[in-house]
């Protein structure tokens, strides 16, 4: 024998309101007495009742539900993204529907095209992603802000990290430590970020160390690619006296295959990487690195994305940098120099809009 659930007038005739009082208390839309409120909520936990999302996403137009298309769920800087993302939404009653897209320029359009109709606005994060195929894949109406992403529109607000600087930051500590010889390990080939930490080792290169041949390996953000990376230099007949990383994972499976191959890390080689995961100060030696906060990151992006499901909202389309912080660990020295005094850790931006 089953019991029948609660209904809307189950919870408005025990509370003694109206069903238009107990649907503005349980959707959030104001205009009830705090006092009413108390009761109704009360009233509908008693009763067990649980509004129909089907229905209220019918009358309202809302699903109250948010999608993020990332290039890969694996890895701590994923991991770490989407709680930042998911912490913001619950605190605003919002859902999260995540999909990857990492197997291309159709797979990525496939998994927006999935949740068209399924939610009320998306994050997206993906190097496939320019203007064009936002107009094809996404509805006219459907809000979306995007994250490490060259896009310029009027449409589309563009939520960055400040690579380039972090990366230019990083490599003058480097050289200012004696390392002049710096060689710089790059991400994927169509990745924004990727592209401008290597536009930033190149400028500090250029400026702080002219005339140091530039040593540049390809990686492709995973630790594997690090250790190849790392077996590649040390193949070289003259080996770098520092390594910089364009990502962590890639910096920890260099740091892997150094030890491998008994180079000591500071001492024959000094080592960092970007983004500051979790596990990068827990590594012996633990990691240098430019600190990213990326749950800071996913929370933002949320709350401009929030910002845009609110019609008095007129805020303009920008794109919004938000800067980032060396961190010497021990994987560097520790310190700029022999004979150098310590200073604050050198910073980019810390946020702009333009």
């Amino acid at each position: 024998m089953t019991t029948k659930s609660a209904t809307i007038k189950d919870v408005a005739r025990e509370a003694k309101v109206s069903v238009a009082s107990v649907s503005r208390v349980l959707n959030g839309t104001g205009g009830v007495t705090p006092a009413t409120q108390k009761i109704v909520r009360e009233v509908a936990a008693r009763l067990h009742y649980v509004p129909d999302n089907a229905a209220r996403s019918l009358i309202t137009g809302r699903t109250n539900t948010i999608g993020a298309v990332l290039p890969d769920l694996y890895g701590e800087f994923f991991s770490e993204l989407i709680r930042g993302i998911d912490l913001a939404a619950r605190a605003r009653g919002l859902h999260l529907l995540v999909s990857s897209s990492h197997d291309g320029v159709e797979d990525a359009a496939a998994a927006v095209r999935a949740m068209r109709g399924r939610v009320d606005g998306m994050l997206i994060l993906s190097e496939y992603v320019d203007v064009a195929f936002l107009e094809e894949n996404l509805p006219e109406k459907l809000p979306a802000v995007l994250l490490d992403s060259p896009v310029k529109s009027a449409r589309f607000p563009v939520l960055n990290i400040d690579s380039r600087a972090g990366a230019v930051a990083m490599v003058q500590h480097l050289i200012e430590a004696g390392r002049q010889h710096v060689a710089f390990i790059t991400g994927p080939k169509n990745n924004f970020d990727a592209q401008q930490r290597e536009k930033g080792y190149r400028a500090a290169m250029a400026k702080h160390a002219p005339g140091v041949p530039l040593a540049i390996v390809a990686g492709d953000f995973t630790e594997e690619s690090g250790y190849r990376a790392a077996r590649e230099l040390l193949a070289q007949k003259k080996r770098p006296q520092a390594v910089f990383a364009a990502n962590d994972m890639m910096a920890i499976g260099c740091l892997y295959a150094f030890k491998e191959a008994g180079i000591d890390v500071p001492g024959d080689i000094a080592l960092a990487g970007f983004d500051d995961i979790l596990i990068a100060r827990y590594v012996t030696p633990p990691l240098s690195t430019v600190q990213v906060r990326i749950a800071d990151l996913g929370r933002i992006a949320l709350e401009r994305l929030a910002a845009l499901l609110d019609p008095a909202d007129k805020t303009p389309s920008s794109v919004q940098t938000l800067g980032c912080d060396v961190v010497i660990r021990d994987s560097c020295g520790g310190k700029p120099g022999a004979d150098a005094a310590p200073r604050e850790p050198r910073r980019s931006r810390r946020s702009s809009h333009t």
